[in-house]
C-alpha cells in the first residue's frame, strides 16, 4: 500500500507540472499552482522575473543592476536601504542653474531635474552624483497625483521655484507621517495659491466679504476623507442602500473659516525680497519683482487680524471625534484652530481607506479588492507601534501585500493597471541607461512639450482632479464590469497616437555605444549635448547573433517575463527578418518600439 500511495502522489506531482508547463505555454501567466502560497510575499524574490515585477511598482523602472541587488538583498532590505536614501530635491538645481551664465530657469528646468532624479542620471549641480532615492522619487511622484498642484495655474506658471519648492515638500514628506503633510500642504505657498486660501479673509458683510471655500472644499474631497463615509475596506457605507455624505456645506464653510488670515511668511522680507505682511499691506503680499525668492521655500504665516475667532466653526462628525459635536468653539488663534482642524481630518476613519485606495492605484492596481484596502488601511491606523499616518508603514504594506505580489495570478482578470505614458518613457530610458553627454537634460525633444506628447508632465495637470479621476470608467468592457480604469482617462485617440510617435523618436533617434553617441532624427531640432541617448552597445551582440535571448532580456526588463509565446513568436519572426549591415542596432530600436507599444506591456500586471 506505501508504495502505491507513493506512485500516486508522484503521478500527481507529475500531472501538475504537465498542467503548469501547458499553461505556461499557453498564456503569459506564470506557473501559479506550484508558486503562490508557498512562501510569504515578503519573503521574495526567488526569482529575476519577481524582482523586476516589484520594480516595475516600487521604481519608475527596473535595470539589470537594480534586479540583481534586489535578488542578492530581499524586498524588506531594499524598501528599508530606500528609506535611508539621501533626498533628490529640485529647488537647489534651479539656484545652480541661475548662478550659470545662460542660466535661463524655467517650469522646463524644473522638468530637467525631475527627470533627473527620476532616471538617477549624473547629476550636475552635484558634482555629477547620481540620484538614489527611487522609491522615495516615486511616491512622491505618486502624492503630486493626489496633492495636485500645477503650472497650468495662471500664476504657478512663470513660478518654477514655487513648483520645484513644492515638489520638495513631496519628497521630504514621502515616508514621514501623513499627518505632517497634510499641514505642509495646507500651508505650502504653491498650494495658497492654486487653491486660493492663501491671503483668505475673515466675513466682512460691510465689505461683501467671505471666506474662500476652495481648499476647503478639495482638502476633504481630494486630500483626506472623500466625497461618502467608507467601510474600513474602502466600500461605500450604505444607510438604507445609499452611500451616506462624509460633509455637507456647511462643513466647507467651517473649515474655510478656519483657514482665514494664512498668507505668505514675513521673515526676510524686504525691498527686492517680497513685500512685509502686515495688517495694511495683506492684500498686497507675495513675490516682489524676480520670482527666485526663498518666499516660496517657506510656509504660510497668520495674520491674527484677518483670522475669524468669533464664530464656531463646523467641522467633520465621526464616532469618536474629539470636538464635541465636531463644532471648533470661537476664541483660538490661527495655528491653533488649523492645527485642531487638520487633527479633525486626520483622525477621521475614512482616511485610512481613502489614502490607501489612491496609494494602491499609483504603485499597483486600479482594482484592489477591498481585503486589499484593508490591510493597507489597517497599516495607516496603527503602524504596529501605535503610531497612525506612518506612510512607510502604509507603502510597505503596499508593495509586500499578497495582492500586490501574486494578484496577477490570484485575481487576473481584475487585476493590474494602465501603464502612465510618462512612466512608459521613464521605463525605457531607465533600462536602456539612457543619458546625456552633458548630463543636463532637454526633455522636450522634440518640440512640443512633453505633456503634449503624453498627455502629462509632473506638475502640470490641466486641474485639481489631476490627469485622471481614480474612479474613472473607459467605456465598454470595463465600465460594464464595474471596473475603475484611471489611466484610460488620457488614452484619447490623439494621445495613444502621439504617446506611440514620441515613443518611436526615444527608440530610433537617439542611441549610443559606450562614448559614441548618434542621433538620426530632426538633427536640426535639437541640442545634442542635452539629449538622452539610449545605450544599446551592451545588446549588440545578443541582436546580432541571437534574437531569442534580446527578447529574453527585454521581456525580463519590461513584462518582468510575462510575455506571452503568441508575442515572443510574432517579435521573434520580426526580428529575424531584418538583415543588413545595421541588422543589430535595428532589432534592438524594433524590439523595443514594438514592446513599448504592445498591450501587454501596456496594461502592467
Amino acid at each position: 500500500m506505501a508504495m502505491i500511495r507513493r506512485g500516486l502522489i508522484q503521478a500527481a506531482g507529475f500531472m501538475l507540472l504537465v498542467l503548469a508547463g501547458i499553461a505556461a505555454a499557453q498564456s503569459h501567466l506564470p506557473d501559479a499552482m506550484l508558486r503562490h502560497g508557498f512562501e510569504a510575499p515578503a519573503d521574495g524574490p526567488t526569482s529575476d522575473a519577481e524582482a523586476a515585477r516589484f520594480l516595475a511598482q516600487a521604481t519608475f523602472g527596473p535595470t539589470l543592476e537594480d534586479i540583481a541587488h534586489l535578488r542578492a538583498v530581499g524586498y524588506r532590505a531594499w524598501i528599508d536601504e530606500q528609506f535611508t536614501q539621501p533626498v533628490a530635491t529640485q529647488a537647489p538645481y534651479l539656484d545652480w542653474v541661475n548662478t550659470l551664465p545662460d542660466g535661463n530657469v524655467t517650469d522646463d528646468t524644473r522638468l530637467e531635474i525631475w527627470t533627473i532624479n527620476a532616471l538617477g542620471t549624473p547629476d550636475p549641480s552635484r558634482g555629477l552624483s547620481r540620484p538614489t532615492d527611487q522609491l522615495r522619487q516615486r511616491m512622491a511622484f505618486a502624492l503630486s497625483e493626489i496633492f495636485v498642484v500645477s503650472s497650468k495655474n495662471g500664476t504657478l506658471a512663470y513660478q518654477p521655484w514655487a513648483l520645484a519648492s513644492w515638489y520638495d515638500m513631496l519628497a521630504d514628506n514621502a515616508f514621514g507621517n501623513y499627518r505632517e503633510l497634510l499641514e505642509d500642504v495646507t500651508l505650502h505657498p504653491a498650494m495658497g495659491i492654486y487653491l486660493t486660501h492663501l491671503g483668505n479673509q475673515k466675513a466682512n458683510a460691510a465689505q461683501n466679504i467671505r471666506p474662500d471655500e476652495n481648499y476647503a472644499r478639495e482638502v476633504m474631497q481630494l486630500f483626506s476623507v472623500g466625497l461618502v463615509q467608507l467601510n474600513p475596506d474602502g466600500t461605500p457605507k450604505l444607510a438604507a442602500g445609499q452611500p451616506q455624505p462624509t460633509y455637507d456645506q456647511s462643513t466647507v464653510r467651517g473649515l474655510a473659516a478656519v483657514l482665514t488670515g494664512w498668507t505668505w511668511n514675513n521673515t526676510g522680507c524686504g525691498p527686492g525680497s517680497y513685500v512685509c505682511c502686515t495688517a495694511e499691506t495683506y492684500t498686497r503680499c507675495g513675490p516682489y519683482n524676480d520670482y527666485d525668492r526663498p518666499v516660496w521655500r517657506l510656509p504660510m504665516q497668520p495674520v491674527e487680524a484677518f483670522h475669524d475667532t468669533t464664530s464656531p466653526k463646523q467641522l467633520l462628525v465621526y464616532p469618536g471625534v474629539a470636538l464635541p459635536d465636531g463644532v471648533l468653539a470661537p476664541g483660538g488663534d490661527a495655528q491653533a484652530e488649523l492645527a485642531a482642524a487638520l487633527d479633525n481630518l486626520f483622525r477621521h476613519p475614512n482616511v485610512g481607506p481613502f489614502i490607501a485606495l489612491c496609494l494602491i492605484q499609483r504603485f499597483v492596481t486600479s482594482n484592489p479588492t477591498p481585503a486589499y484596502v484593508q490591510r493597507v488601511a489597517s497599516a495607516f491606523a496603527n503602524n504596529g507601534s501605535g503610531v497612525r499616518g506612518d506612510l512607510k508603514a502604509t507603502l510597505r504594506a503596499i508593495l509586500l501585500d499578497p495582492e500586490a505580489r501574486y494578484g496577477q495570478w490570484s485575481n487576473a482578470e481584475r487585476f493590474g493597471k494602465l501603464r502612465e505614458p510618462l512612466i512608459r518613457n521613464t521605463h525605457l530610458w531607465r533600462a536602456m541607461d539612457a543619458i546625456a553627454p552633458s548630463a543636463r537634460i532637454v526633455t522636450l525633444t522634440p518640440y512640443p512639450g512633453i505633456e503634449d506628447w503624453y498627455g502629462q508632465g509632473p506638475l502640470r495637470s490641466p486641474s485639481v482632479f489631476n490627469f485622471f479621476r481614480p474612479d474613472f470608467r473607459a467605456h465598454g468592457g470595463i465600465d460594464a464590469l464595474g471596473l475603475a480604469s484611471p489611466e484610460f482617462q488620457i488614452l484619447s485617440d490623439s494621445y495613444a497616437v502621439s504617446t506611440a510617435n514620441r515613443l518611436f523618436s526615444v527608440s530610433f533617434c537617439w542611441y549610443r555605444k559606450g562614448a559614441e553617441y548618434d542621433a538620426s532624427c530632426w538633427a536640426d531640432n535639437y541640442d545634442g549635448n542635452r539629449t538622452l541617448y539610449l545605450e544599446i552597445g551592451r545588446d549588440e551582440l545578443l541582436a546580432l547573433n541571437d534574437p531569442g535571448a534580446l527578447l529574453d532580456r527585454y521581456d525580463l526588463l519590461f513584462l518582468s517575463r510575462q510575455m506571452s509565446p503568441a508575442m515572443r513568436a510574432t517579435l521573434l519572426a520580426r526580428l529575424n527578418a531584418i538583415s543588413g549591415p545595421d541588422r543589430a542596432r535595428l532589432r534592438i530600436q524594433h524590439a523595443l518600439y514594438l514592446i513599448l507599444n504592445a498591450p501587454e506591456y501596456v496594461v502592467q500586471k
